[in-house]
């Protein structure tokens, strides 16, 4: 992926590292500046397809198996910062890389407590303007193993930026009938 140019705008600590202490409102500026660069539509994974993703077809609490270890995942301070991505070579069945741990990532939808009233189409969550709160999944290298579980959720103020939360992004492809 191309590095997009921001002054004053999350923490790029090399190219192998993922980004960290972006705020939600950067996270989508991000994937705005990365959409009008490359002509592509880029964007924040909605919670439904970011726990779709982590699973990877699999039922299990992480996708590796029932439990994570400090040679699987970078999670409870067990190196005291992010390590460069990949760095376990544990990919899901999906391919993808530090689902769990490492940091955790927005999510396009507004923080909900509960899945009452979710959408049924995977489509993102959203509420009233009033609702500050945006959702972020995965864990990171400071939780606790149950906070990097496929199906743990949190939330945190969307103009929040600290280093244990980064982004995901999602590239939309068109379908074809």
């Amino acid at each position: 992926m191309p590095r997009i140019q921001f002054v004053g705008v999350a923490q790029w600590k090399g190219s192998n590292l993922p980004v960290e202490c972006i705020s939600w409102y950067d996270a989508q500026e991000f994937c705005n500046r990365l959409s009008q660069q490359t002509g592509r539509d880029y964007r924040l994974p909605t919670e439904a397809e970011w726990e779709y993703a982590c699973r990877a077809g699999t039922t299990r609490p992480y996708h590796f198996g029932e439990a994570i270890s400090p040679e699987l995942a970078n999670f409870n301070r067990n190196r005291n910062r992010t390590t460069p991505l990949g760095s376990f070579q544990v990919a899901n069945n999906f391919g993808l890389y530090d689902m769990h741990g490492n940091v955790g990532e927005w999510c396009a939808d507004h923080w909900h407590k509960n899945y009452e009233g979710a959408p049924s189409d995977g489509q993102a969550w959203l509420g009233s303007d009033n609702n500050n709160r945006r959702t972020i999944r995965g864990g990171s290298w400071y939780n606790q193993p149950n906070f990097c579980r496929c199906a743990d959720r949190s939330d945190d103020d969307r103009d929040f930026a600290y280093d244990v939360i980064g982004l995901r992004v999602v590239c939309v492809v068109p379908r074809t009938l």
